[in-house]
């Protein structure tokens, strides 16, 4: 399985935090597994960091560095990523969910055939079969 992984389960994973779900852990863990993270992972943890360099102790480049050092790929943002934001639904009745970093990771996932891990309870909202909440 090819999973990318929400910004939360990246940074989670790799500081083995306890927040980790068992679930995604194993995913994670399992080495038939491919685990990628986003380029727009690394943006929003680079804004988190400029902004509250107290809460957020790494920058995006040393969360790079140690995603690719435990062997996660990077995926780049492309023009495919970008056009399919056309085709998500949000249910109209859900909770409003105003996170454009999640919104173009789902695309990612959804258009390159990849399953989407995450812990936020709002994307589900989204109806996409390749999102797998844990």
């Amino acid at each position: 399985m090819r999973l990318l992984l929400d910004t939360h389960i990246l940074i989670w994973a790799l500081s083995d935090d306890p927040k980790l779900p068992d679930q995604a852990r194993r995913l994670i863990e399992d080495r038939s597994n491919q685990i990628l993270f986003s380029s727009a992972a690394l943006w929003e943890i680079e804004i988190e960091h400029a902004a509250h360099p107290d809460r957020m102790l790494c920058d995006a480049a040393q969360i790079s560095s140690y995603a690719q050092q435990s062997g996660y790929q990077c995926l780049q943002i492309a023009e495919r990523h970008v056009l399919a934001l056309a085709s998500l639904v949000y249910k109209a009745d859900a909770k409003p969910h105003n996170d454009p970093f999640d919104r173009i990771m789902i695309c990612q996932a959804k258009t390159d055939g990849l399953v989407f891990l995450t812990h936020d309870s709002l994307i589900p909202n989204y109806g996409e079969p390749c999102v797998q909440w844990v």
